[in-house]
């Protein structure tokens, strides 16, 4: 395997951690990222965040490039110059993983006809009370199974007339993915802690500063 990321999933203290801290900061991010009880859409880009400085802490600051243009929907981190996709999901299912964020169906079907799987995939399954898991789906898996199944088992579009936002992975081929022989897999038991969270403390408290 060409990645780096599986020396996490080598790493046996590094592993206990994420067992331990992923649902926690997770849990922060959720906090974060409420109002009135209700979780709102800036949690995703906290929990890549996370999953982000997971790479820093791991590899180095200068091994990681945050700054990844626009132009690359699909694109969140690179690690060592090698692209990667996190993505994360909630609940049992493997449905509703989006692989490129859009409204417009003409872009849609665009992007399926030139779509071809280009990166690793970090996939963070998010199961509350429950078990789920911290995923490495490499590159050569997500080719292997495109090739067999074809851009329609793979890909599934918007269904017209609705506004769900983007492009998905299919359940089947995620489900194929994550039990793909070439993937590494961390189980994490979703417990939720008692915090107390406060989520103007931080800013008051420079304000608090002379």
């Amino acid at each position: 395997m060409s990645s780096r990321l599986v020396e996490i999933f080598e790493d046996e203290k590094l592993v206990e951690k994420i067992k331990d801290k992923l649902p926690y900061l997770f849990q922060l991010a959720e906090l974060e990222s409420s109002r009135a009880g209700k979780i709102g859409m800036k949690v995703g880009s906290l929990r890549e965040k996370i999953v982000i400085a997971l790479l820093i802490y791991k590899f180095g600051e200068e091994n990681v490039e945050t700054e990844i243009p626009i132009t690359e929907p699909e694109i969140d981190v690179k690690l060592f110059g090698k692209p990667i996709s996190i993505k994360t999901i909630t609940g049992k299912s493997f449905s509703g993983v989006k692989l490129i964020w859009t409204v417009d169906a003409q872009k849609a079907r665009e992007f399926r006809e030139h779509y071809y799987p280009h990166c690793d995939i970090l996939l963070v399954q998010i199961n509350w009370g429950d078990i789920g898991g911290f995923y490495y789906i490499p590159v050569e898996a997500q080719q292997k199974l495109f090739d067999k199944i074809g851009r329609s088992g793979y890909i599934k579009l918007p269904k017209p007339g609705t506004n769900p936002r983007g492009v998905e992975i299919t359940k089947e081929a995620l489900k194929s993915l994550v039990n793909d022989n070439l993937t590494r897999k961390i189980e994490i038991k979703w417990q939720k802690r008692k915090i107390e969270f406060n989520p103007y403390k931080r800013w008051v408290d420079y304000w608090r500063e002379n």
